[in-house]
């Protein structure tokens, strides 16, 4: 459940444009009338807004945004009134283009692939070669080294089935096949990546369920006792936003805040991809996973217009 708080009488697109465009007009900007229409909308109506203001004003909302607002409330608030398929195809474009060492810039792929629906999924492929002229796999190719290649383009090419459908003799035969690969340390076998990118989640679920009760121990601990590379970082990632997305969520905010500096694009897309989808159950996941309130933790590392438009998406009355 997400925490979005959208207004039981919502205005119409037309008079959320014109509070808009009254907010950029003039001396100043009047953040809090930005916050308050495009922070208590869902993506639906942010999109008939966008559609609408264009067709007003004649401008782009997003270049209007992007001309008033400045820093990382700007960045906020721009990935917030994006297309989700689009906004997160440019998510993965900006990390694969860093061609940085390690899984750290991989998490935005795994959270598109792994916690997303597979109809997500597709849209964002969509978006992907719209906006790029060359496809999503195309750039992991071009960019991720092997054995993480091969696991993410199982990933990003699958198309899950959607409802909520177990076979037993299957959750017991594929936790027997990853317990095999675990024990030989052959993580990237194809049985392996065959299972984690076609399977559906509730499936999955099933199988890591059986896997701890039959083994004695959580799948992603065996996996991260095989070793601390990179292959193993990027499956205990994979389990977890299958599993437990609200857990790799509240591991993502909270290594954003942690240490010297906060990491604000991490934390921002945390909780603007997930404010529509179960920041709820990612407030109570921190909780218990670090015995902190969430709200908390990002009061703390943040500040001005920026915290005041992450805490109304995580529904907080600002």
């Amino acid at each position: 459940m997400g925490t979005l708080r959208v207004p039981v009488v919502v205005p119409s697109p037309d008079q959320d444009c014109e509070r808009l465009k009254k907010a950029f007009d003039g001396w100043g900007t009047d953040e809090a009338a930005i916050i308050w229409v495009l922070g208590h909308r869902n993506a639906s109506q942010r999109r008939k807004i966008k559609d609408r203001y264009q067709q007003l004003y004649n401008e782009s909302l997003i270049d209007s945004l992007y001309s008033e607002l400045s820093g990382d409330y700007r960045k906020a608030v721009i990935l917030w009134t994006q297309d989700p398929p689009e906004r997160d195809a440019k998510l993965a474009k900006d990390e694969l283009k860093t061609k940085k060492e390690g899984v750290n810039h991989l998490k935005v792929i795994v959270e598109i692939a792994c916690a997303s629906s597979s109809h997500h999924l597709m849209a964002v492929r969509q978006a992907y070669c719209s906006l790029f002229d060359c496809s999503l796999e195309e750039d992991i190719v071009s960019t991720v080294s092997p054995p993480l290649r091969k696991l993410l383009l199982g990933l990003v090419s699958s198309y899950r089935y959607d409802k909520e459908l177990v076979d037993n003799m299957i959750v017991k035969s594929e936790a027997a096949t990853l317990h095999e690969a675990i024990k030989t340390k052959q993580l990237d076998h194809d049985q392996v990546v065959w299972i984690l990118s076609t399977r559906n989640v509730f499936q999955l679920r099933a199988t890591f369920d059986y896997y701890k009760l039959h083994y004695g121990k959580p799948i992603d601990k065996d996996i991260m006792s095989c070793g601390k590379g990179d292959l193993e970082s990027l499956l205990k990632m994979v389990i977890w936003c299958i599993h437990f997305p609200e857990k790799h969520f509240a591991e993502v905010i909270r290594d954003s805040i942690m240490g010297l500096g906060t990491d604000e694009d991490s934390l921002t897309r945390a909780i603007v991809t997930r404010a529509e989808i179960d920041t709820m159950k990612i407030r109570g996941e921190y909780n218990m996973m670090y015995n902190d309130s969430l709200d908390n933790a990002v009061t703390g590392d943040t500040s001005g217009d920026y915290r005041n438009f992450l805490m109304t998406l995580l529904g907080a009355k600002i």
